[in-house]
């Protein structure tokens, strides 16, 4: 399918992970894809493969990102998809009782304050447009909580589900539509690291998956594809869950 053919779409965190395979499934659907990461060598690489374009920026940074969508626009008259993806899950954010305040502050910036910023420095073009979409990553811990706690991370994300929320109906009469991606746990380099040292802590979760196994990347791909997409025109404001059924568990088959 050609869903996206000649739409303009920055996808930050494109580096790795979902962000990666979304860029990659972007362009199969015909966009012309703007990988944004800090990982310079990484998203020029993908840009080549893609065709596309890369560019360097601290998404953390209000003036870098503004002039990040400034450059899109310039380059490419619109910006018409942003995938707000970019985020990490430290190992040292656990437990209320053990995560410093420097662990908290720094995945709330990267988590939470750059989906802001990219919202907030994007939304003036697509009003100007009269049209876009804006994808930003949550989780499915925005809705379920956990006991093996990374407490920081689940509320980064329960803030850019209501973030997200927010400007779904803020924005909805003005043709732009607003949608938080919810996935479960997806077999990522940033998850295998987390499970790397302890695997049984990834036992634990992958018992809930009623599915039996994590999410491929290339899998939640296709939920951004189909949010970024006009097959999704009536779809705003919504917690879209890629969970393989974890939120609707009570007792998962053995």
């Amino acid at each position: 399918m050609k869903r996206l053919q000649d739409r303009v779409a920055v996808v930050t965190g494109a580096a790795s992970g979902i962000g990666l395979a979304t860029a990659r499934r972007f362009a199969d659907e015909g966009a012309r894809v703007v990988a944004v990461d800090l990982a310079t060598d990484a998203i020029e690489t993908l840009a080549k493969e893609l065709d596309g374009d890369a560019i360097t920026c601290d998404v953390t940074d209000e003036a870098a990102v503004g002039a990040m969508f400034d450059q899109v626009v310039a380059t490419h008259g619109s910006v018409d998809v942003a995938f707000n993806n970019a985020g990490i899950s430290p190992p040292e954010d656990g437990s209320i009782l053990t995560t410093g305040i420097e662990v908290w502050d720094r995945v709330q910036r990267v988590n939470l304050t750059s989906v802001y910023l990219c919202c907030k420095y994007v939304l003036p073009h697509m009003r100007r447009q009269g049209r876009g979409s804006i994808i930003n990553t949550a989780s499915f811990v925005a809705v379920m909580g956990a006991a093996t706690s990374q407490i920081s991370y689940s509320a980064s994300k329960g803030g850019v589900l209501a973030m997200t929320r927010e400007l779904g109906v803020q924005f909805a009469r003005e043709g732009i539509r607003v949608n938080a991606l919810c996935p479960g746990p997806v077999n990522t380099p940033l998850l295998q690291e987390l499970f790397a040292s302890d695997p049984e802590r990834a036992q634990r979760r992958l018992v809930h998956v009623p599915m039996g196994r994590f999410a491929e990347a290339t899998e939640i791909a296709a939920a951004v594809a189909f949010l970024a997409s006009d097959d999704a025109s009536f779809v705003t404001a919504s917690q879209f869950l890629v969970d393989g059924g974890i939120s609707g568990a009570y007792v998962t088959p053995l």
